[in-house]
């Protein structure tokens, strides 16, 4: 038997999140499927300033972890006797950095856990109506939105930097300028900004004069936002310092779909719409992002009112999604135990949660209260005590009123977006950390009463390995998929589904509603 050689080519994946950044390293075979090898990984959090209530990202801690991560990726990639061809970068959505003349940031990144934002949004609604920002973005009330942000930089403080600043980039878009020296902004992250046309997918002229007019301070906003592009966009190659720091070369550097949602949605095998029947995915870890990837946007007040959301994704798709609080209140659960002296095991915790009695204690975590770190099983305590439910009495019953909460608002979410939207849901896709938790995959199964398939873990980086192959030509538009059609975002996430390992459940009910 004559063996064909393997065709492999290596990509750097920067995915940066909200309590941790990593660097994957994405082995490509023969354009088929996928490995990750993790070549760094380096911690993250809001870091509180010397007035003890504002938070900021320490973005220049990020870098270092960035470049080193780069560094082995380079080395790891050698070892397997091939250099880079490709380096993208997904993170979180709305933060940004302020970038002067030079390279260097005129203040430090401000985090949207930030309390000081929180009553910002409704001083706006009342000079900007809610239903006229919908009507042009899309976007669900988040009161950290970017435009929010920006608000508050105006008006509370913080104009001199606002001022000083040549640039707005979000942090994907920042890490982006310092590798490549180019000012860009990738589309599917600018639409979580609240700046963004979400039908025409540019910056909305018509929004930005509005908000100049009432906030005279925002005047040079327009100015200040770069060129944006779509995600597959070359945008330059690594700059000499990077070369000399990582020992890399020209590596091409590419806008992948930078909000790492979007990077998700890309990496879930979903499976192509058939009429009006499509497949909800819920991206689970920090946040859990629910939704459904469609065609066009769903601006109509019923959205609006329903807390839905418009974001954009990979070659012309929506993302039509709610933000629901995700494992962050757990996390935050386990730090507070830790904190206090005695440690949880995660695997442990949650066996013990899932003998627990499911449904007694179900909360709405998307509650205000869930949203800053802090003392979280209390929270879990008094949010229980206030809907008149059973006050968790237990570690084990925090973390199962944490999880049937989540699945409860999964299930609610998929339901109220495939009304909006007109379409009718087959199954659920989990990915992302959440799709570990085999506890919260079957509570979401029973819950929605639809099939659930759980993986990849890895869809961020995947999808934004993916991008990047494609860019650069190593998965090429021409080629067909299985059914004869071009090699789009269905040809994507074949790769996906070939280099996953995916576990369906099926839920102990069926929808009555299927």
């Amino acid at each position: 038997m004559v063996r064909t050689p393997t065709t492999l080519t290596a990509f750097a994946a920067v995915d940066l999140g909200a309590t941790s950044g990593r660097v994957m390293l994405g082995l490509v075979r023969d354009a088929a499927t996928v490995d990750l090898v993790e070549t760094g990984r380096f911690p993250n959090g809001p870091v509180t300033a010397p007035d003890g209530e504002s938070l900021h990202w320490d973005v220049l801690r990020l870098w270092e972890g960035v470049v080193d991560g780069l560094r082995e990726a380079g080395r790891v990639a050698a070892t397997h006797g091939v250099e880079l061809s490709g380096v993208g970068v997904d993170s979180w959505a709305v933060d940004y950095g302020l970038v002067g003349d030079d390279e260097h940031l005129v203040r430090p990144a401000r985090c949207y856990r930030d309390p000081r934002f929180l009553d910002v949004a409704d001083g706006v609604y009342e000079r900007v109506p809610a239903s006229e920002h919908y009507a042009v973005n899309g976007l669900q009330h988040l009161p950290f939105t970017t435009e929010f942000q920006l608000v508050d930089e105006v008006t509370g403080g913080a104009g001199e930097a606002f001022a000083a600043a040549r640039t707005l980039l979000l942090i994907p878009d920042l890490i982006t300028f310092w590798l490549s020296g180019r000012r860009v902004a990738e589309v599917t992250n600018a639409s979580t900004t609240g700046l963004l046309d979400a039908r025409a997918r540019t910056w909305s002229s018509a929004l930005l004069g509005r908000l100049a007019a009432e906030y005279p301070g925002l005047g040079r906003l327009p100015a200040l936002l770069p060129e944006l592009v779509e995600a597959g966009t070359v945008v330059g190659e690594l700059g000499p310092w990077v070369r000399a720091r990582t020992g890399l070369g020209p590596v091409p550097v590419v806008a992948v779909a930078s909000h790492d949602t979007a990077a998700a949605v890309v990496g879930t095998p979903l499976p192509a719409r058939q009429g009006d029947e499509v497949a909800a995915y819920v991206s689970s870890g920090t946040w859990s992002l629910v939704g459904l990837e469609l065609d066009a946007p769903v601006l109509t007040e019923a959205s609006r009112a329903a807390g839905f959301t418009n974001e954009l994704g990979l070659d012309g798709t929506v993302r039509y999604l709610h933000n629901v609080m995700g494992l962050w209140v757990l996390d935050e659960c386990r730090r507070e135990w830790a904190r206090t002296g005695d440690p949880v095991d995660l695997g442990e915790l949650l066996a013990a949660a899932a003998a627990e009695p499911g449904g007694r204690t179900v909360v709405d975590l998307d509650d205000p209260a869930f949203l800053a770190p802090g003392d979280m099983p209390r929270r879990v305590a008094h949010a229980a005590a206030r809907a008149g439910q059973p006050v968790p009495a237990t570690r084990a019953q925090t973390a199962r009123a944490v999880l049937d909460s989540l699945a409860a608002a999964y299930a609610r979410t998929i339901h109220q977006a495939a009304a909006l939207a007109g379409v009718r849901v087959t199954q659920v896709h989990v990915v992302g950390g959440g799709s570990r938790n085999a506890l919260l995959c079957r509570l979401t199964a029973d819950a929605t009463g639809l099939p659930v398939v759980a993986g990849p873990v890895e869809a961020a980086a995947l999808g934004n390995v993916l991008v990047q192959a494609r860019a650069v030509g190593v998965l090429v538009d021409d080629d067909v998929d299985d059914d004869g059609g071009p090699r789009g975002l269905g040809g994507l996430r074949d790769v996906v589904a070939a280099s996953s390992d995916l576990v369906r459940i099926d839920p102990a009910r069926i929808d009555p509603a299927r």
